[in-house]
């Protein structure tokens, strides 16, 4: 039997293990793994997700039957005697020998990086610290939230910007580079991509490194290449790796000018008994730091090792990469910077809905080369498997809006569906046509979707083009649809984020199921969005009960129900503005807009406000917005019936509630539509003989009229009628669901909504009913709420350790009168 020795106990040298041993049926190999981590190989791909609640053994990578030493790495290898030395002393021949060793983190040379407090994102070691001094921070006594600092703005930086978000950190990440994500993504994606991130609460400093980090009364102050001084409690360096590649240097093996072992095309070195794979390989003079190539790698190796064939170039190595942080998501995939000579860049850029999408084709336009996606990723799992085939449409429609909708079966079945483990569609389609009918089922007969889980939306797809129901759940801490997670917290009487998933999930949350948990129970009527662990739940503008801006600084809108504003409360809302120096501008729903409020002064203005008579105007939240209304009958010559009053107590009534997203409604005195009633959520029109109700309409990104729901109705049974549609709404629809598709969603449509809303069809209207006056009736102010409670109140500041000072990066200059945000101008990067 032949002496493989694979030093390396990551996911790459764990793959190979397994592809051999599945290949080597007559037993020609007997293998032995050095680890130098003492845990059993993991999922590094899903670290983050350990701060999250996953444990260790959930990531733990399936045992294989070999000789594995844990902890005890190689020191030496004897490539004359064919011999490998550890740090135990053990001794071992090889026949064979593989370098799995990956990489280690990169850390700038700046003074400070050795200082407790600072660490880097690598191992479960390096969580398992980063977390605890979290926790001790988080529980230092004082004033305000505590923060980190994030040495690196790339895909794990971003990830541990994330993490430290999670764990009750401010998180301010530093990126030498000019954009985020600089390798993945392209200057018009990074500008989207930081606009994204920090509207969700993470600071980002682009074109600016670290000159050093010093300790400062208990904290850590990094000092950056622009003057600007960080305060924070930790400092976690993800700056990138560098190959491993100590042990092959020692041993004389050729390596990379930028560091990696040099190996050929089947991966093997300069030695025919030595192979290099993942990381600590540079094929071409080329490493790569994704586990998608470094499974190729394996793969080609395991093949070789029995006598095969398999090569691999660099040009058919997967370098895609998909992200979802703080609900932003990213995507790239082939050629994403259109490095190719002649490639032309498609690109749709909207900054309004948040969303950019770029492809690269060919100098022909026939074939697509690779693609950035920014914001909205859902088209990401149809485009990738088409890299390198004929478009199947004009790449402008495959990523505008309301464009092509690219289905699984616009795919080839040699399209690869699962990148990281090579399985193409037809793989994935046979064994759906074996019985396998649900995606864990798919994971475990074909691999696919068991790495970095990018594949997963299009294993659904094919999933249902089958004709298999998939699940609805939330995310992979809840198994339920929002609808269900909804009916669980209304009829156990559950009122807690922790209670809820101890009981009904698992894990600690994440990005997407806290803001909807919140969501609900703020819906019930669960008391002040900032209660007890409430807060922590909260995105940006909740957490603050204003809009972030761009600048960094707040919007600030009173509530005006139905547009009506008296001269005493507009000379209020003027003095507010001037004593503050903000920009003020009438919105498109009849309010006024207050901007450039900083953090700190938020309370300040509120209490002027609030003193006044104003309250919370819920510009911030998936709640109500405005009620619109034109003048009605107490103006106009045209109007048959009074908007405003009607407009001013409907908006009264249904302040604070909040829903799965915004909704809006109009109120219009006559057919004239003044107010653009049916361009709202719900909407009413007066006619001579009452009111008619239109729902589902919106604006926004993909606008759409409302329909007719109810025609002639009298004020009491319009409120009714309202209330069931609102209720059922927030009931049933799912997460950041509108109206519009809300309703497209239920079978039957508008027929089977107008059942349940007039005909009462479910028997559930008293129930609507009821729990709208719940609502009716708990409604308190957001904002008198946090000024009547000091712990509340202590969060609005800008710098922990100095409350009133406020943030000297927030400047403005004057336009039209008014002041506005500067743009802060990207400091040049030294060589």
């Amino acid at each position: 039997m032949l002496e493989l020795v694979v030093i390396g106990n990551g996911m790459v040298g764990h793959r190979l293990v397994q592809a051999l041993c599945d290949r080597d049926s007559a037993g020609e190999w007997h293998i032995t793994v050095l680890g130098e981590e003492a845990r059993p190989a993991y999922d590094r791909v899903a670290l983050s997700s350990y701060v999250d609640g996953v444990s260790a053994e959930d990531l733990t990578l399936p045992s294989l039957t070999v000789d594995l030493h844990l902890g005890d790495p190689a020191v030496a290898v004897d490539r004359d005697a064919r011999r490998v030395t550890t740090e135990s002393g053990r001794v071992l021949p090889y026949d064979a020998l593989v370098l799995a060793t990956g990489s280690v983190p990169f850390v700038p040379p700046v003074p400070g990086r050795d200082l407790p407090g600072c660490f880097v994102y690598r191992t479960l070691d390096d969580l398992d610290a980063i977390r605890a001094a979290a926790a001790e921070a988080v529980a230092r006594p004082g004033a305000g939230r505590r923060s980190a600092v994030v040495v690196g703005g790339g895909l794990l930086g971003l990830e541990a910007a994330r993490a430290l978000r999670s764990l009750g950190l401010s998180p301010q990440v530093v990126e030498i580079a000019p954009r985020l994500m600089p390798v993945q993504v392209d200057e018009g994606g990074g500008a989207l991509l930081r606009r994204l991130v920090e509207s969700a609460e993470l600071a980002v400093r682009c074109g600016v490194s670290v000159n050093g980090i010093a300790e400062d009364r208990g904290r850590l102050v990094a000092t950056l290449s622009d003057g600007v001084e960080l305060d924070a409690d930790l400092v976690v360096f993800s700056a990138g790796i560098r190959p491993a590649d100590a042990l092959a240097r020692a041993a004389g093996l050729p390596v990379g000018e930028r560091g990696g072992v040099l190996v050929d095309e089947r991966c093997r070195t300069s030695d025919e008994h030595v192979w290099a794979i993942g990381e600590v390989a540079a094929l071409e003079g080329r490493t790569y730091g994704l586990v998608a190539p470094g499974y190729a790698m394996a793969e080609v190796v395991a093949d070789r090792l029995l006598g095969g064939r398999a090569t691999m170039t660099p040009e058919e190595l997967d370098m895609s990469t998909q992200l979802k942080m703080l609900g932003v998501d990213v995507a790239s995939f082939g050629d994403a910077q259109a490095t190719t000579p002649g490639a032309l860049e498609v690109v749709v850029n909207d900054p309004v809905a948040g969303t950019y999408a770029k492809l690269v084709v060919s100098d022909d336009a026939r074939t697509l080369l690779g693609g950035v996606l920014v914001g909205d990723a859902s088209k990401y799992a149809a485009l990738r498997p088409l890299v390198g085939s004929p478009l199947p449409a004009d790449p402008v429609a495959m990523i505008a809006p309301g464009g092509v909708e690219l289905g699984a079966d616009a795919l080839p079945d040699s399209a690869q569906i699962c990148s990281c483990n090579a399985v193409t569609k037809g793989a994935v389609v046979h064994a759906i046509g074996d019985g396998a009918d649900t995606v864990p089922a798919l994971k475990a007969c074909t691999r696919a979707g068991t790495s970095c889980g990018s594949c997963v939306p299009l294993l659904k797809k094919l999933l249902v083009d089958s004709g298999v129901q998939v699940s609805k759940a939330l995310c992979e801490h809840f198994a339920f649809s929002r609808a269900e997670l909804f009916e669980i917290v209304a009829s156990t009487g559950i009122r807690t984020f922790s209670g809820l998933v101890d009981e009904h999930g698992t894990g600690r949350g994440c990005d997407i199921c806290k803001p909807a948990v919140a969501s609900i129970l703020a819906s019930l009527g669960t008391g002040h969005v900032h209660d007890g662990e409430q807060a922590a739940l909260q995105d940006t503008n909740d957490h603050f009960l204003a809009n972030l801006q761009r600048n960094g600084t707040y919007s600030v809108v009173p509530r005006l129900p139905g547009g009506e504003v008296s001269p005493e409360q507009l000379i209020i809302i003027g003095e507010v503005a001037r004593d503050f120096g903000l920009y003020t501008k009438i919105t498109g729903g009849q309010r006024i807009d207050m901007f450039g409020a900083r953090v700190e002064q938020l309370p300040a203005i509120w209490r002027r406000l609030v003193d006044a008579g104003f309250e919370s105007g819920h510009a911030y939240g998936k709640s109500l917005r405005t009620v619109k209304s034109c003048v009605g009958t107490t103006w106009c010559r045209y109007g048959v019936q009074d908007s405003v009053g009607l407009a001013v107590a409907l908006e009264l009534r249904y302040r604070g509630l909040r829903a799965p997203h915004k909704f809006k409604s109009g109120v219009s005195g006559c057919a004239r539509e003044c107010a653009e009633a049916r361009s709202k959520d719900f909407g009413i029109i007066a006619t001579d003989q009452g009111w008619n109700l239109y729902v589902g309409g919106n604006g926004g990104f993909t606008p759409r009229h409302a329909e007719l729901l109810a025609s002639d109705l009298d004020t009491a049974t319009l409120v009714r009628y309202i209330d069931r549609y609102l209720m059922f709404y927030i009931r049933t629809a799912d997460r950041l669901q509108r109206t519009a598709p809300w309703i497209e969603s239920l079978e039957g449509g508008l027929d089977h909504l107008r059942a349940v809303v007039v005909e009462d069809s479910l028997g559930i209207a008293a129930d609507l009913e009821a729990a709208m006056e719940q609502h009716v009736g708990s409604y308190a102010d957001e904002w008198r709420g946090v000024l009547e409670d000091e712990e509340k109140l202590a969060r609005f500041v800008s710098f922990v350790n100095a409350p009133d000072t406020p943030d000297p990066l927030v400047r403005t200059r004057e336009e039209r009168g008014q002041r506005v945000p500067v743009a802060l101008g990207l400091p040049g990067v030294g060589a």
